[in-house]
């Protein structure tokens, strides 16, 4: 079934750490990357005063559980050497995930669809850019511009 996972960082190589979670994707056996939005910058939402986000969405096809695609994001996150300080604070990198099919899941630590993406241009934006049918969704795009860094396909795919 198709997934998409949204990606942002705010702190450090923002472009290669968004590569680096692509990468980290496209070597899972049970995932295969089929699409990777355009980079769009955006402005933080929420927290601490904190530098710009880079945020882009893949696209997967994958057999795997809602709950299996979130210990990846896990992985990739402590592969980057995220600290989870504060609430919406900056990060080396955050990896959501946002739909998985058309399944849907309420638990403690994971609901899908991901209950804020609706709300968030810098979510909804790119993952337009992949999907066509989610292109009314994109709410305001205040604070939300397409950049030019495109990320490279998985070497490994």
């Amino acid at each position: 079934m198709r997934a998409y996972l949204g990606l942002g960082s705010n702190l450090g190589d923002r472009g290669g750490l968004l590569q680096h979670a692509v990468d980290g994707l496209a070597r899972c056996p049970d995932l295969t990357v089929v699409a990777v939005s355009p980079v769009y910058e955006t402005e933080p939402v929420g927290g601490p005063e904190q530098p710009a986000y880079l945020n882009a969405v893949v696209a997967v096809e994958t057999g795997a559980s809602p709950r299996r695609l979130l210990e990846v994001a896990h992985e990739l996150e402590a592969d980057a050497h995220r600290v989870r300080a504060e609430r919406w604070g900056p990060r080396t990198l955050d990896v959501d995930v946002l739909l998985v099919g058309d399944l849907r899941v309420d638990e403690p630590d994971l609901v899908v669809p991901h209950p804020r993406m609706w709300e968030r241009a810098f979510v909804m934006a790119p993952l337009a850019d992949l999907d066509a049918g989610f292109a009314d969704r994109v709410p305001d795009r205040a604070g939300v511009r397409r950049t030019g860094l495109e990320l490279s396909w998985p070497e490994t795919q």
